[in-house]
């Protein structure tokens, strides 16, 4: 496949630009720093702003499926400021991908959104609303944007993310009263984010990962 991953320059996007060449995929890598990746056989870097319609468009063309991966740095700010970047990104990919394709979609999000964020505990609720209030706001927001489209599109749901190796044993958790809180690296979501790219089965779910 040719597989556009936005936001993949750093974290779980660079992680899944690797496994994606790895697995013999090539990758257009979009990103506002895309010019600062290494190159590799495979490996089209593309410079743009996800929240921008004109970029996304030409970055689709010729692609077989899209995986988002965006993030934003940790501050304290996040106690105060709001966050758009998630739902304001997929409010122009979504369009431009019903209306030219491809229809393949993986979207990284996080345990805690959604409606998986009645699977934390009381503890757990607590500190998350404290921290990550805002921008798990939005990517509930982003997340509703993908599940009312037409699109045939995976949300991916990792607990607390490390920078280990890839372990390939984690849990995929499909059904809500499995899921729970937990860990898994960047490495293995970018390995089930693959899997699930080549799995029709994974259409329409939204699991959470973890060790």
């Amino acid at each position: 496949m040719k597989i556009l991953v936005i936001g993949a320059s750093k974290g779980i996007g660079k992680a899944v630009v690797a496994e994606a060449l790895e697995r013999g995929h090539s990758v257009r890598a979009f990103a506002r720093s895309a010019d600062s990746m290494d190159p590799r056989e495979g490996l089209e870097p593309v410079v743009g702003d996800a929240t921008q319609s004109a970029d996304l468009r030409a970055a689709l063309d010729g692609t077989d499926a899209v995986v988002m991966t965006l993030g934003i740095r940790e501050s304290m700010q996040m106690l105060w400021k709001e966050v758009t970047l998630f739902s304001d990104a997929t409010n122009a990919l979504v369009p431009l991908m019903e209306d030219l394709g491809p229809r393949r979609l993986i979207a990284v999000t996080g345990i805690g959104a959604g409606e998986s964020a009645r699977a934390l505990s009381k503890p757990e609720r607590i500190g998350h609303r404290i921290v990550f209030s805002k921008p798990y706001k939005d990517k509930t927001r982003q997340e509703k944007r993908i599940m009312a489209s037409a699109l045939d599109w995976t949300i991916v749901r990792p607990t607390v993310l490390t920078n280990n190796k890839a372990s390939r044993s984690y849990r995929v958790m499909m059904e809500p009263e499995t899921w729970r809180m937990g860990m898994i690296s960047r490495a293995d979501v970018a390995d089930y984010v693959l899997n699930a790219l080549e799995d029709p089965d994974t259409i329409h779910r939204a699991p959470v990962l973890a060790r």
